[in-house]
């Protein structure tokens, strides 16, 4: 039997209502065949994958600051942080700590990249930020930075248990910060692989911090390396090759990325990490 072209979306919709009607008919929420057959059980977790990634004791809350400076103004914009950013880091009176300040070399031109180091979290954070507010040198230094940048961003980030806290280095060094967007929900994936291939990656001491990110751009990784120059960047990356399980890692890892970014970074004076 054939149905007119008049019929047929009036016999179409009274079947859909038909299916919609037994589906809510023999549906259960405890027993059912049509739900086991879209739904995949899940073991309930009873801690945050931030919990499970950092380290046991209380953890260091990181800031990462991008700033893009007007080409024109990249030295005076130097030069106005190597005057003010020691006096914070130097004084004990802000529980806080410059890691490194670097400009970018290859990857954003003209850019900035500051890294901050809050000593018992988010309220260590807290009282910084409260405390600069009050600082009338550290206002004016705002306002003088806000008239050499197009843009500006940060994240706030977490430390991967697995790896070495970032500590001063003497230099001269250059350092490449590599930034992966995972896939949402693969993050306690990435750190049981990566927990096994830092292993490789500590023979020339080039790795300096591995941190993930808690607010701005979420299920982002930065890895942290310092090399003497290019070439023994090349070098120290082939020869992680020759180690058995690093192609494995390799392999495994690569399919949770959804983007991933490279800067070779110079250190400022003023950084710590040189």
């Amino acid at each position: 039997m054939s149905l007119s072209s008049s019929v047929r979306p009036f016999y179409c919709q009274c079947l859909c209502m038909e299916i919609a009607w037994l589906c809510a008919r023999f549906y259960t929420p405890v027993n059912s065949w049509f739900k086991s057959l879209f739904v995949r059980k899940v073991d309930p977790r009873k801690d945050a994958h931030s919990h499970l990634l950092t380290k046991n004791e209380e953890s260091n809350l990181y800031k990462i600051q991008f700033h893009n400076v007007k080409p024109e103004c990249l030295d005076a914009y130097n030069q106005l942080c190597e005057e003010t950013l020691p006096s914070i880091h130097n004084d004990k009176y802000y529980p806080c700590e410059l890691v490194g300040t670097w400009n970018t070399w290859y990857g954003e031109q003209d850019q900035a990249v500051h890294m901050w180091r809050y000593r018992g979290g988010y309220p260590a954070l807290t009282e910084v930020m409260s405390k600069l507010r009050q600082n009338k040198e550290f206002m004016k230094y705002r306002e003088e930075r806000g008239k050499m940048l197009l843009s500006r961003r940060n994240q706030l980030l977490l430390e991967f248990s697995f790896w070495n806290e970032p500590i001063p280095r003497k230099g001269p060094n250059i350092y490449e910060l590599r930034s992966y967007q995972l896939r949402p929900g693969t993050m306690i994936e990435w750190g049981n692989y990566w927990a096994r291939a830092i292993g490789y990656r500590q023979h020339n001491s080039e790795a300096v911090g591995g941190f993930f990110s808690q607010i701005g751009n979420l299920y982002m990784v930065h890895h942290l390396w310092a090399y003497k120059d290019l070439e023994a960047r090349e070098a120290t990356r082939n020869a992680a090759w020759q180690h058995e399980g690093w192609d494995e890692v390799v392999y495994y890892t690569v399919p949770l990325i959804q983007h991933m970014d490279s800067r070779i970074m110079i250190p400022m004076k003023a950084s710590p990490l040189q």
